[in-house]
């Protein structure tokens, strides 16, 4: 439904989208993730319309953007970082407005009222859009991006600004949307892409590094081979005792008092290794307060993405 092809833009000598290429399927929801200034923005341009790319090309439901871009513009709702409402014209107004910009077949108002109901404004269509809080000027942003019922929806950083309420409320919004239309959306901040969509793309320097599911990412999250554990003894003993046992690799300390005495431990990664370290432990007599896989924050799995990917170019 989305697919780039080697995908460059160039601003002067200054390469922001290095030949990009990806697919996104028909009915998927999908994250564009990378830090600022990464070419998120500049490659959601490109796939609108906005910009023409300086070589590679792209195609909406098999629609080129650049050969027949009012075809494929048809085909798509964009709702881009900072979207242009009409603080003076109603919720309705507006939305029938946008309606018949986008030339929709028909009377307006199906349109209006599916997309009021869609997007949770069912209530405030009679409102002025100035007068109406950052999370329903938002929800407006998006229904104006799907009144006319697009196969393709880009969101550009749709949760930035918002308060935590209203960032939930947004997210479980586009994930209501997964089957409805294809949804590629931008963002920086990681969790947004693990909750709400099921692949991820990341980008570093208009360059794509790394593409996984957020499953995939989430597991990544997880140290293979790494073992917390926390046991009630003294130590030296308790270090003593785990270097010992069979398939451990290396004991480091992990902080904890005399009395309890935590660690990480890197295995083999066999199955067993926990069972024969927890039954070791008691064997001594010893309370095991905790033994679980080793994670890390996915904002700390992002930087060794990064730092991976540039140690590389």
């Amino acid at each position: 439904m989305i697919e780039a092809i080697e995908l460059t833009k160039d601003y002067g000598l200054n390469r922001a989208v290095d030949r990009v290429s990806f697919r996104i399927e028909e009915g998927d929801i999908v994250g564009l993730l990378g830090p600022n200034g990464s070419g998120k923005t500049t490659i959601m341009r490109m796939l609108t319309g906005f910009f023409a790319p300086t070589a590679g090309s792209c195609r909406v439901a098999g629609v080129d953007m650049t050969r027949e871009s009012r075809h494929a513009r048809r085909l798509l709702g964009y709702l881009p970082e900072r979207v242009a409402l009409y603080p003076d014209m109603t919720v309705r107004r507006y939305l029938a407005f946008v309606a018949k910009v986008h030339e929709v077949e028909g009377p307006v108002a199906p349109y209006v009222d599916e997309a009021l109901h869609q997007c949770g404004l069912v209530g405030m269509e009679d409102r002025h859009i100035g007068k109406l809080s950052r999370g329903y000027r938002q929800r407006v942003g998006i229904a104006q991006a799907v009144i006319h019922r697009p196969k393709v929806l880009v969101l550009d950083e749709p949760t930035v600004g918002l308060d935590p309420r209203q960032i939930v409320e947004i997210r479980s919004l586009i994930r209501s949307l997964a089957g409805k239309t294809t949804v590629l959306l931008s963002t920086h901040i990681l969790p947004e892409v693990s909750i709400t969509c099921r692949r991820v793309l990341i980008l570093d320097h208009g360059r794509l590094i790394a593409e996984d599911t957020a499953e995939g990412l989430e597991a990544r999250t997880v140290g293979r081979g790494q073992l917390k554990v926390r046991v009630g003894a003294p130590r030296d003993e308790a270090r003593r005792l785990l270097a010992g046992l069979p398939g451990v690799l290396d004991v480091e300390e992990d902080g904890g008092a005399a009395a309890a005495a935590a660690f990480v431990l890197t295995t083999d990664g066999g199955p067993e290794r926990p069972d024969e370290i927890s039954r070791a432990v008691v064997e001594r007599g010893w309370a095991l307060k905790e033994l679980a896989p080793r994670t890390i924050s996915l904002e700390d799995l992002f930087v060794k993405i990064l730092e991976e990917a540039e140690a590389v170019q």
